[in-house]
């Protein structure tokens, strides 16, 4: 997306995570890296080891969505964005009510139509707006070199007259926050989907919501995350 008097871009997220808005950058998606070195998979191979069941998340089959809105006197100007991870990955040991995940920031799509169609976003930017506002939303908003990871805990999970609430500790921009999740599990012996929604401030993770001409272009601090999880047993 691509500021000019006619037409601005905006910023957005990301986990989630804000998009800025940006000059024409063509890119390779950044390699795959691998788990974080602080990532506790020895915890989910001990329980293995004690018979404990564990599932292991699916990417293939997972999903994690972040819409980013509009603001500002000239949002009329600017787009809603979306961005996406494919490639989540993690484990999930219900017995404990404990998870822990993560997605690499690097690997995050942006602006997927049909995406934005499930979003409600009835325009589509360009490929190179696309690109320039990945570029922007890892570069200047994410700092994606120093942050490369949102990292994701679950610790709790309660259940009252059929509905779960999970607490979830979301580590983003060096910051970490616990939200509140309520969220629809449907598992068997083999296999299990975590869905859910939540929302949450850029601010709360030290990020500054991206604006242009003294915010008359601007996003909105407030972002709508929704995830599917799925797993299958180890």
């Amino acid at each position: 997306m691509r500021p000019h008097p006619r037409r601005s871009g905006l910023a957005a997220v990301a986990l989630a995570l804000v998009l800025g808005a940006c000059a024409p950058l063509v890119r390779e998606p950044a390699p795959a890296p691998g788990a974080p070195a602080y990532f506790p998979e020895g915890y989910y191979r001990e329980a293995l080891a004690r018979g404990r069941p564990v599932f292991r998340v699916d990417p293939a089959e997972s999903l994690v969505v972040i819409e980013v809105r509009r603001a500002g006197s000239l949002a009329r100007l600017g787009h809603d964005h979306v961005v996406a991870s494919h490639e989540v990955e993690g484990f999930i040991a219900p017995d404990e009510s404990r998870a822990d995940l993560y997605l690499a920031l690097g690997r995050m799509a942006v602006d997927e139509a049909p995406l934005r169609a499930e979003a409600g976003f009835a325009t589509q930017p360009t490929e190179s707006d696309i690109e320039g506002t990945r570029a922007n939303m890892l570069e200047k908003v994410l700092e994606a070199e120093k942050f490369p990871f949102a990292i994701v805990r679950v610790s709790r999970a309660d259940a009252n007259q059929g509905n779960t609430t999970l607490d979830v500790a979301i580590t983003l921009h060096g910051a970490t926050r616990t939200l509140r999740a309520p969220v629809q599990i449907d598992a068997d012996a083999t296999q299990m989907s975590v869905a859910g929604r939540l929302g949450f401030d850029q601010t709360d993770f030290g990020i500054t919501p991206y604006s242009l001409l003294g915010g008359a272009i601007a996003v909105q601090n407030r972002v709508e995350l929704r995830f599917r999880i799925r797993a299958r047993r180890l």
